[in-house]
Order: structure tokens, then sequence, then C-alpha cells
């Protein structure tokens, strides 16, 4: 679920005392867009961008499983389908993501 090669590489980009800073920041970005998504059911080209903008933001905090389902969604909204079942599997990973990356981070497993 969690790239943690990934999160090392950011804690080693931003140094460990910004780190829990830009974590929150990009938690806080991906918490508004998910809100947009919302919004975005049924109108497919406004559900790509949001699925593509998390997606970005899902990769640089290593949240694999998340930007996998994101890229899916940008794809199957370009195509014409942007179904809420889409924003409840997305919303269920972050937060599953989220609870996954805290948790490791307690454990020590980015350090």
């Amino acid at each position: 679920m969690i790239d943690w090669v990934r999160v090392a590489e950011l804690r080693d980009d931003v140094g460990a005392d910004g780190f829990d800073e830009v974590v929150e920041i990009f938690l806080d970005e991906m918490a508004e867009a998910l809100a947009v998504l919302d919004v975005a059911v049924g109108a497919p080209d406004r559900m790509a961008a949001q699925m593509h903008f998390l997606k970005g933001g899902t990769l640089n905090l290593g949240f694999r499983d998340l930007a996998r389902a994101c890229s899916e969604g940008e794809v199957a909204a370009r195509d014409g389908r942007a179904p809420a079942a889409l924003v409840t599997d997305v919303r269920s990973l972050f937060e599953a993501s989220r609870s996954a990356l805290f948790e490791g981070l307690s454990q020590g497993r980015a350090a």
C-alpha cells in the first residue's frame, strides 16, 4: 500500500525537520481534492482533473495503491465515466493509506 522507499526519499529530500510539515501539507491538499470529487461526480472532465491532481500528490507521499486507483479513475473519467462509487473507493483508500503511513512512521519505517 505504501512505497516506503519513496517515503524515505521524500524525508531525505526535505530533511527530517521539514518532513512532518511536508506530509501535513500533502495530506491537507489531498483532503481538499477529495472534497472536490464529491461535486465532480457526473462531470467527467472535472473528475479527471481531480484524479490527476490526487495521483500526483499520492505518488509524492508513496501512496502506491491510491495512486493506481487515481490513475484508473482518471482514465475512467476521461472515458466519460465518473461514478460516485469511484469517489467512495478513492476516499477509503486515502484513509487506509493515511493510517498505514502514520503507523509505519511510528514504527520508524522511513527513518
